[in-house]
């Protein structure tokens, strides 16, 4: 397995080690082998090539390091954002470029209570919230269709159009279908999110999308859910839910929202799926800056992050040790997180170093 790394930015480079740590602990337990290359795609790359922090100048990531990226299994990403440069740009240059270039078309969310994590929930514990979104990736507002008339006037006008095609949703839709249908779950239901009694076009296409696909899985219950409904019962029922398929700013929020509920954005991982390409899996948290070089950061997530890359790749591979190798990680993460005081950084009763040395321990 060949695995391109790129550490990004500020604390993205720590937990990315630990989550190398693991993966050297578990290749060597389980018998594989792979390689790695790192990648300098980060806001200090950007500004020491001359970049603008206030606006997009110069790219963050160029054509020939796409073409390069293709070749790889799986790319690893720590974090994106940098305190000097503006919001959107690295984002924008780095993490939407990619997931448009290389039509990582699927996010993967899983929700997940592990032990021994705080929950904000009443008496939710660890087999109450166990569910996964599956969110569009590559269409709906974040394409950047749109634009502005008269600005800076009293009569300027701002437009930002949803871009739903019927390919876009059909395929994350059967992604959905497929993955709950190999999903180790009893429940087997998957529960369209959208807003079709406001969004009467865009809504309307997911939804037929939906419910015709599903007429091909007879074995899985079918569930629509508007948007805000789906919100409320995160917080008063996460335990209804099995997968959930939604477009990409529905999925874009409502995955905040699931992360507070299992635990915090320290413990939360996801995956840009391409599954007939190459795939890139993160933590959630995002550069944290301020504890940069500290080793305070929590890399629970970007070890989840390391465990899903494996799972997920064997599966599109068809490899049972990365596949193992992949469930060996969650329940070693799953072993660590009740040994720590808390998910907070700087607050864990460990370093960032030790909690992968705990995870690489348990794998042991």
């Amino acid at each position: 397995m060949n695995i391109a790394v790129i550490g990004g930015d500020g604390t993205g480079p720590e937990v990315v080690a630990e989550g190398m740590k693991v993966l050297q602990a578990v290749s060597k337990k389980v018998g594989f082998k792979y390689t790695t290359k790192e990648f300098d795609l980060s806001g200090d790359r950007y500004l020491a090539a001359g970049g603008n922090p206030d606006a997009p100048s110069i790219p963050v990531v160029s054509d020939a390091e796409i073409a390069e990226l293709r070749a790889y299994d799986a790319i690893y990403l720590g974090a994106v954002g940098h305190p000097k440069i503006a919001p959107g740009i690295l984002e924008k240059g780095l993490l939407l470029r990619l997931r448009f270039e290389l039509d990582q078309y699927i996010n993967l969310r899983p929700v997940k209570l592990y032990p021994g994590v705080y929950t904000p929930l009443k008496d939710k514990e660890p087999k109450d919230i166990d569910f996964v979104v599956v969110r569009e990736n590559t269409e709906g507002i974040y394409t950047g269709m749109g634009g502005v008339q008269y600005k800076g006037t009293q009569q300027e006008v701002s437009t930002q159009v949803n871009c739903t095609t019927r390919f876009g949703a059909e395929r994350a839709i059967r992604y959905a279908f497929e993955f709950c249908r190999r999903r180790n779950s009893s429940k087997k239901m998957l529960t369209l999110v959208h807003k079709t009694n406001v969004l009467t076009f865009a809504g309307d296409t997911w939804y037929r999308a939906f419910m015709e696909i599903g007429k091909e899985y007879p074995d899985i219950k079918k569930d629509y859910n508007h948007v805000d409904a789906c919100c409320m019962w995160f917080v008063k029922n996460p335990e209804y839910y099995d997968v959930i398929v939604t477009d990409n700013i529905f999925g874009d929020i409502i995955t905040d929202l699931a992360a507070m509920i299992q635990g915090g954005l320290g413990v939360a991982a996801g995956g840009n799926i391409n599954p007939a390409g190459v795939s890139m899996y993160e933590p959630m948290g995002g550069s944290a800056p301020k504890y940069t070089g500290q080793n305070v950061i929590n890399p629970i997530a970007a070890i989840a992050a390391m465990g899903m890359l494996l799972r997920n790749t064997g599966v599109h591979k068809n490899d049972s040790k990365l596949i193992q190798a992949g469930d060996m990680v969650e329940k070693a993460v799953m072993a660590t997180t009740q040994k720590m005081k808390s998910q907070a950084a700087g607050k864990m009763g460990y370093s960032t170093t030790e909690v992968g040395d705990l995870v690489a321990a348990a794998l042991a």
